[in-house]
């Protein structure tokens, strides 16, 4: 429990104050384990459809107008319409892995077969257990005071042979309740379709490298709305693809473990697109008028920054296009096509490979009619950047291709940029201000929904370092609207409570909360930043 006996949670923000006292298993608390609670009435609001309402708005005014309105009052405030939450997926917390009915995905085939693969050789089979302790995540996102939360639907837990033969009562029933449960405590659920965990029957099939996957996933998303749409408005069809695409299909080195590098990674993105168009213009057709809810898609990547003086905007352009662009301008572009920059270069270097067809598979013109402007919001997940420059050198065909070869750009990191405990995610707060405004120049200022940013440490309940990079990055937000005029509209921390954090299973944490791994009650506690995000969010403004 994190709240405070007979409290009811939508009626309160609840703010945090910092952890002191005694200690647990190594990390600061009180003497119940539990952090002090100050409580602070608010008025109630519309629970349903909040988020759903602001991913709506129109765009916003010019940016000069912008920085008038929101620095009049003399200090900058996020917009009255913007909405915070935080953000789980389903593997990564569920646990219960093959409870009640569920089938196996193929994460739990990797952590099973593969074990060597996970640093710490963990598994999702436990996890945080949120199958059976989802009341504790929605205690701790209520007294945090966050207006939605996004979780992912386990596909091999609704259907575990991917279609509506197979649909798991026990599962509806889990997800009805969760979906319930945030509704009376007033956080607006936000629901991802998929979130990396494919049902190993269908991967079985062919996965993303097998057309038969569009539809798959068109009729799981049918089932989706219709037992749940009545109630969940914002639904995010895809995570991460490129992520998954390129390290699942391509190098092979994460889930489902496909190795067809300069191929799979393709086809994979290729499917994901066309499912996602499917499952877009399906909820167009029968169900946006009677349920008025909104589908986007979540993206990753990176900024770039020129790594020399002689690294010019172009090579930016084509760091950021091979990897965003790739999805998001056939969704969010002119053409409905891949960027020109793939289609040109991919094609020829799979010519000069003696190939009859190029590696980047073609849309139809049917199919690009269908993807452009198949999205009513652009997700996207934000946690580091790099410096840029492109490969020299002609491209040599003799070598086995990959999504890297084709991309051509050498990527580095600023010996100045502080590190996280994750290897990969260095510190560049500027760098979500600047893909920000790629978006809004590439893009025509698409309505955009942060839908992860976070920073990984060991789990420590005094957790400085998320806390400034939390700060920093709300920050270079807070400029790309106020002062650029961007059109975001809500942003979503990563993560409410550790959890298994894929390849590096519980080594590495992202929670707002820590949960007590090695008791058999997952005690969620909360740390400093949750506090500092009460802060945030009960005042609309960044503290220094």
């Amino acid at each position: 429990m994190v709240a405070l006996p007979g409290v009811k949670l939508s009626l309160l923000v609840v703010l945090l104050v910092p952890l002191v006292g005694s200690s647990v298993d190594g990390y600061a608390s009180t003497s119940s384990g539990l952090a002090n609670l100050v409580e602070t009435p608010f008025a109630g609001r519309d629970v349903l459809a909040l988020l759903r309402q602001a991913l709506g708005l129109p765009k916003p005014p010019e940016p000069v107008t912008m920085q008038h309105q929101h620095q009049s009052s003399g200090q900058r405030q996020f917009p009255l319409h913007f909405r915070f939450g935080a953000a789980t997926a389903a593997y990564q917390i569920e646990g219960a892995w093959d409870a009640e009915g569920k089938g196996p995905s193929v994460w739990d085939t990797l952590t099973h077969e593969h074990p060597e693969l996970v640093v710490d050789g963990a598994t999702g089979d436990r996890a945080a257990d949120s199958y059976h302790l989802y009341a504790s995540d929605i205690e701790a996102l209520g007294a945090v005071g966050f207006d939605f939360y996004r979780f992912s639907i386990s596909w091999a837990r609704l259907l575990p042979y991917g279609d509506a033969s197979s649909l798991n009562a026990h599962a509806v029933d889990y997800y009805n309740r969760l979906i319930d449960e945030l509704l009376a405590h007033g956080i607006e659920p936000v629901v991802t379709m998929l979130h990396y965990d494919v049902p190993q029957y269908l991967q079985n099939l062919g996965g993303f490298a097998s057309p038969l996957i569009v539809d798959y996933f068109r009729q799981y998303a049918d089932v989706l709305y219709r037992t749940f749409g009545d109630r969940v408005k914002v639904w995010i069809t895809h995570n991460e693809p490129y992520d998954f695409c390129v390290e699942g299909y391509g190098t092979g080195r994460s889930g489902p473990l496909v190795y067809a590098t300069g191929v799979g990674e393709y086809l994979c993105a290729h499917h994901v697109l066309l499912s996602h168009a499917a499952a877009f213009h399906l909820y167009d057709q029968h169900y946006r008028h009677r349920q008025d809810g909104v589908v986007g898609i979540t993206l990753s990547g990176r900024y770039y920054y020129p790594a020399t003086n002689d690294t010019g905007p172009t090579v930016v352009d084509r760091a950021i296009d091979f990897q965003i662009g790739w999805f998001a301008n056939p969704l969010f572009g002119p053409d409905g096509n891949y960027p020109a920059t793939m289609i040109a270069d991919i094609g020829e270097h799979s010519l000069r490979e003696g190939r009859s067809t190029s590696r980047l598979p073609t849309f139809s013109q049917t199919e690009r009619a269908r993807l452009r402007g198949a999205s009513d919001f652009l997700g996207y997940n934000y946690y580091s950047s790099r410096l840029a420059t492109l490969e020299r050198g002609d491209y040599d065909p003799t070598v086995q291709p990959s999504w890297a070869r084709d991309a051509r750009i050498l990527q580095s990191v600023d010996p100045g940029w502080a590190r996280a405990k994750s290897q990969w995610l260095y510190v560049v707060p500027e760098g979500l201000r600047g893909v920000l405004n790629w978006f809004r120049t590439h893009y025509a200022n698409p309505t955009v929904l942060i839908t992860e940013n976070g920073f990984s440490d060991d789990g420590q309940l005094v957790d400085t370092g998320r806390i400034e990079y939390y700060r920093a990055h709300l920050n270079a937000l807070l400029d790309a609207i106020v002062t650029d005029g961007c059109h975001v509209v809500g942003y979503t921390a990563w993560s409410i409570i550790d959890n298994f954090e894929w390849l590096r299973g519980y080594s590495e944490k992202f929670g707002l909360f820590y949960v007590n791994f090695s008791s058999p009650l997952l005690e969620r506690v909360p740390k400093q930043s949750a506090s500092f995000m009460a802060g945030v969010i009960s005042t609309r403004v960044v503290p220094n």
